[in-house]
């Protein structure tokens, strides 16, 4: 390739006029030199114009693919935990399915950390903070440990694995209302009552919920690990993500088609809704067109309640949509009399299994999470009329 070329080249390589090419060379982004046949000209370092060109050409690849990838696209980031392949949940390469048959929650979490070999303990536990609800001393009890833990960036792997075991524990208790022992199956269980069975449903629920990719709140607590913050402070960006009602606070949007459903009968809830235009929440989900393989193992486990049954054939009738996770958790809720908000605690319980490993891994990355905005505002610099 020739050192040096002009304008005209300049320009095609670019896909830029004349007055941009002048821009880059007064920002000493390409190098300019006279022209030796002709003083009012100049040339272009073609090793500078081929570098931007190629930086120019990522650039517009990454956007588009940002902006594809932000809403159900293909992952943004490499992860080893968690895959959907096929219909069917992995973790660590592990059907979750299959897991549920035998594991606790707190294998399951050592598994999607990666670690083997005895189960890890965490510090001394502490009283749960006061709360009113499950979901309150939950947000307390971890926005009080992200005040004082220190950050995560530069801590040993085992230091880090204890801790999260520490944190899950303490996230059980929160819920519970009370240190426990055993189990954070049985520790939820022995808080709301239930026999054996209901114990062992409160396991497979938990197992099944783990983890799930990279859904909005395990998303927000990557970003927040990449800044080095605490495990806890990275819990606590994904526990509110998931206060959301488009994510783990779903669950009262499909209660409420539930109580539709007591109301006027399930047929005529899915009719109503859907001469509505509106969703019938707690069917279908984007990662699994043929039905979420969660909520078929976790229905299949119990006596789903006669409203529930009917709700669930009627909208699967009308709409071709299969159960998702979301409506079973609730079918589980109400075939075990749990207390309310019974969903989004084994939801938050579950998933921070999940969410300390995409910390731990993102920390070993190294790297800060920044992606960058596509302006569409104003013109910067414009006049803009002030009203």
């Amino acid at each position: 390739m020739a050192e040096w070329i002009d304008a005209e080249q300049a320009m095609a390589t670019l896909g830029v006029r004349a007055q941009t090419l002048y821009a880059y060379v007064s920002r000493g982004r390409v190098g300019a030199t006279a022209h030796p046949d002709d003083p009012r000209r100049s040339l272009y370092r073609a090793s500078d114009v081929a570098a931007l060109a190629a930086r120019k050409a990522r650039g517009r690849r990454a956007a588009d693919v940002a902006a594809e990838a932000i809403a159900w696209g293909e992952p943004v980031l490499p992860s080893a935990i968690t895959t959907v392949e096929g219909g069917r949940l992995f973790y660590r390469g592990q059907d979750a399915v299959d897991l549920v048959r035998m594991h606790s929650l707190e294998q399951v979490a050592r598994l999607l950390r990666g670690g083997h070999g005895a189960p890890l303990t965490g510090s001394e536990p502490k009283k749960p903070k006061k709360g009113e609800t499950p979901r309150a001393r939950l947000f307390s009890t971890l926005a009080a440990r992200a005040g004082i833990d220190p950050p995560a960036r530069g801590r040993a792997p085992l230091a880090l694995a204890m801790e999260a075991a520490g944190l899950l524990e303490a996230a059980a208790d929160a819920v519970a209302g009370s240190i426990g022992e055993g189990p954070i199956h049985q520790r939820l269980a022995d808080a709301w009552a239930l026999d054996a069975h209901g114990a062992d449903l409160i396991r497979r629920a938990l197992v099944l919920l783990a983890d799930h990719e990279l859904n909005a709140s395990t998303f927000a607590v990557r970003v927040a690990a990449s800044t080095g913050a605490s495990l806890a402070a990275a819990s606590l960006a994904g526990l509110a993500a998931l206060s959301g009602p488009l994510h783990g606070g779903m669950a009262a949007r499909v209660e409420a088609f539930v109580d539709e459903a007591r109301r006027r009968g399930a047929g005529k809830a899915v009719a109503g809704r859907l001469a509505q235009g509106s969703t019938t929440p707690g069917f279908g989900h984007p990662l699994y067109p043929d039905g979420d393989p969660r909520a078929a193992a976790l229905l299949g486990s119990f006596e789903v309640p006669d409203l529930l049954a009917d709700l669930r054939r009627e909208t699967e009738v009308s709409t071709g949509l299969a159960p998702n996770i979301d409506f079973a958790l609730v079918a589980l809720a109400q075939a075990l009399t749990l207390p309310g908000d019974a969903p989004f605690s084994l939801f938050a319980v579950g998933r921070m299994a999940g969410w300390h490993a995409h910390a731990i891994e993102q920390l070993q990355t190294g790297r800060l999470i920044r992606p960058r905005a596509r302006y569409v505002g104003p013109r910067p610099g414009g006049s803009q009329p002030v009203r």
